[in-house]
């Protein structure tokens, strides 16, 4: 059974930064495709960004539009964690953060085709 932990939200100014980290334990298979969803207060909850590496070699990562250049996605293998580096961030931003997973590929930014999920972490942007 995949589980998966999130950590490293928090509060923080406009134009601030901050790194999410998702451990993920459970996994035994040769490929898992890892995203960020995000869910503002009183809105569905929309996709931020996913990555993969389809090949087991080249990392490939996808991004919505309204992070695109500001949020990086990223894995280290070694420590089975994912992180989102988010920076230059808005009150926009505000949201309860997911990580999701699925496989073995992704091809889907649909959170209905995600069937592993953390328990999300809180990021307040003020301005």
């Amino acid at each position: 059974q995949v589980q998966m932990v999130e950590s490293g939200g928090g509060s923080v100014q406009a134009g601030g930064s901050l790194r999410l980290s998702c451990k993920v334990s459970g996994f035994t298979g040769d490929r898992i495709c890892m995203a960020w969803f995000r869910q503002a207060p009183g809105k569905g909850r929309e996709w931020v960004a996913t990555g993969s590496y389809p090949d087991g070699v080249t990392y490939y990562s996808y991004y919505a539009d309204s992070v695109k250049g500001r949020f990086t996605i990223s894995e280290d293998n070694a420590k089975k964690t994912v992180y989102l580096q988010m920076n230059s961030l808005k009150p926009d931003d505000t949201a309860m953060y997911y990580c999701a997973a699925r496989t073995p590929y992704c091809g889907t930014t649909l959170l209905e085709d995600f069937g592993y999920w953390g328990q999300g972490t809180q990021v307040t942007v003020s301005s």
